[in-house]
């Protein structure tokens, strides 16, 4: 399976679970096949990364899964919080889950809202801030090195 068709099922797979009613799964399911994770397991309250500052939760879903080659967050981003404009060293994409924000890309700023997916490729800069009047929930994926 290519990396891209991987990317988006990982995509498709995430916003179907978040459609789902709160706390419908409440615990870690690890088994030879598969691995379920839900929001609750995971959720951390972080400062925005990249030294964006303010506060963040942070979901790194299969941190510990062995032989996983991708990275797969989610990310609120509290109002006043970012993550701060730094470096891309690999692809990375971000998914806009709910809220609306702007992202700086390369010294260009350009709004983001839900349903807007963003590749960011090697020696890139960027950065994304919600908006003042709400949070912005995020996905991220990248390979892991």
């Amino acid at each position: 399976m290519k990396k891209s068709s991987l990317f988006y099922l990982a995509l498709v797979s995430i916003s179907t679970l978040t459609s789902l009613p709160k706390n419908a799964y409440s615990q870690t399911i690890d088994t030879a096949k598969f691995i379920l994770q839900n929001d609750i397991d995971v959720a951390k309250e972080e400062p925005g990364t990249h030294k964006g500052g303010g506060k963040t939760i942070g979901f790194n879903f299969f941190a510990d899964a062995k032989n996983l080659k991708t990275v797969f967050r989610k990310r609120t981003l509290k109002a006043g919080s970012s993550i701060g404009y730094h470096l891309q060293k690999e692809d990375e994409i971000y998914y806009v889950i709910s809220g609306k924000g702007s992202m700086k890309m390369n010294n260009e700023t350009f709004a983001v809202k839900p349903g807007d997916a963003i590749l960011t490729r090697p020696g890139s800069w960027h950065s994304i801030t919600p908006n003042a009047d709400n949070d912005l929930t995020i996905l991220i994926v990248y390979e892991k090195k």
